[in-house]
């Protein structure tokens, strides 16, 4: 055994700039467009919904972001966040691998949203703009905005998809702590969630629907404008502070990653980790095998389709091409709720479609079997999202041990599970069920989905 576990670097090594991938792609990734004439959006298209600082940042083709000093001031609340070496996993699994984890759990909401809440908070109070709406599934992102929002003044609105606001009301207790104000989505407030209520008052939501509802309410006021905690460029921008922390910390080791695994939901984790790491592949400095891995309740990369969708239920954002299992779908209420989105990033649907990167979907039941053996093991107990990650190392670190090779693997433990025990007792107490998605069911959330070339 190596005499290093934790791996970390002082305040002054933290990076000061984001990367944007944009900059390094071989092919340009298709641009959103606008939902009427279906031309590539413009800056104005954007503009009721964000402020002008971060439409420029969603549309850049900068290499490099410096972050603002007053964002960094916050960051360092809790970054630079620690890279462990796996030990005790790795003892468990008598592997050969060697597994790193870079831990986001350590920031006040305990996950890896504030690492772009706060510079968007930041950059709309620049602008004076006084209240920010938004949606949360699992709560994660909502409590990181309400997090964020109070470190500037602004005023936060946040609906909630009610099966998770249901199922996690301690989620909404630490929003409202913040000072956020939390809603069930479909929500009485919207025109939208009354229709939806109207059909079934007991709906059980979705993101995007709830997303929808955010939106709606932020186009009416002038002072409002709306923040979303992943798919977005400028969101996965904000996270690649993930990975550049990451490849000074391996660098202090002497390591570099064979394998690079990243729970993708929305895909804000996924290409924060690995988007840096993806640029020095792309420049011949190394070359990992790159991994997203999703649930199979909500396999959008691996069984959705690659094509122009809203992002929202009800039609309101510009078109995105993406993996999408369609605007329409509504995944069951599983555990990991922060991983139910209908769509995935534009920029992770790219570099999968380029070949840059690959996707696999595993059971949610695999997932917490990995989870309760990490939690043994390294004593933390994951949120989970990143369970889906977890098991994914596993295969490789047993696969590494079945065919004798010494790999170096890298993921990012995105959160911690404190408030998500309910997910862990209905394992332990064997009431959890894998569900397979049928191609009746898929074909039915594409209903809809537009028809562009």
């Amino acid at each position: 055994m190596t005499d290093y576990t934790k791996i970390l670097l002082d305040e002054s090594e933290m990076p000061t700039r984001w990367y944007n991938i944009v900059a390094d792609l071989p092919v340009p990734p298709p641009p959103p467009l606008h939902p009427g004439t279906l031309q590539p959006a413009t800056a104005d298209d954007f503009a009721a919904l964000f402020p002008r600082a971060l439409i420029e940042q969603e549309m850049s083709t900068e290499r490099y972001i410096d972050i603002p000093g007053e964002v960094l001031d916050v960051y360092r609340l809790w970054r630079p966040s620690p890279l462990f070496r796996a030990h005790r996993l790795e003892k468990l699994l008598d592997t050969p691998a060697k597994i790193y984890y870079k831990y986001e759990g350590v920031s006040p909401a305990g996950s890896h949203k504030p690492n772009t809440a706060v510079p968007q908070v930041w950059y709309n109070a620049q602008e004076g703009i006084r209240k920010l709406t938004t949606e949360t599934g699992a709560g994660q992102w909502g409590s990181s905005l309400a997090f964020a929002c109070a470190q500037f003044g602004l005023e936060c609105e946040i609906w909630q998809v009610a099966a998770s606001y249901r199922s996690k009301p301690h989620r909404r207790t630490m929003m409202e702590i913040w000072g956020g104000k939390v809603h069930p989505s479909p929500s009485n407030l919207t025109e939208f969630g009354r229709s939806l209520l109207a059909q079934d008052p007991d709906h059980p939501g979705s993101l995007g629907i709830a997303i929808s509802e955010a939106v709606s309410e932020a186009i009416q006021d002038p002072h409002t404008r709306y923040a979303l905690g992943s798919v977005l460029n400028h969101v996965l921008l904000h996270q690649t502070i993930i990975g550049e922390e990451a490849l000074l910390q391996l660098a202090k080791v002497g390591e570099t990653p064979d394998v690079l695994v990243g729970c993708t939901g929305g895909g804000s984790n996924f290409g924060g980790l690995a988007f840096p790491f993806l640029r020095e592949k792309l420049a011949g400095r190394m070359n990992p095998v790159i991994r997203c891995v999703e649930p199979t309740a909500c396999p959008t990369l691996t069984r959705g389709q690659y094509r122009y969708d809203f992002g929202d239920t009800a039609g309101l954002t510009p078109l995105m091409k993406m993996h999408t299992l369609g605007h329409a779908f509504i995944p069951e209420p599983i555990h990991a709720g922060g991983l139910r989105y209908h769509g995935m990033a534009p920029l992770v649907s790219h570099v999968l479609d380029l070949g840059l990167v690959e996707a696999i979907a595993i059971p949610q039941v695999e997932c917490f079997e990995g989870a309760i053996r990490f939690a043994r093991s390294e004593g933390i107990v994951p949120a989970p999202e990143p369970t889906h990650a977890i098991a994914a190392t596993i295969r490789e670190a047993i696969a590494c041990r079945e065919r004798g090779e010494q790999k170096v693997i890298l993921t990012a433990l995105c959160g911690h599970g404190h408030l998500d025990l309910a997910s862990y007792d209905k394992f332990l107490s064997g009431g959890m069920r894998d569900l397979e998605l049928t191609d009746a069911m898929l074909a039915e959330g594409m209903r809809g989905v537009p028809e562009i070339g």
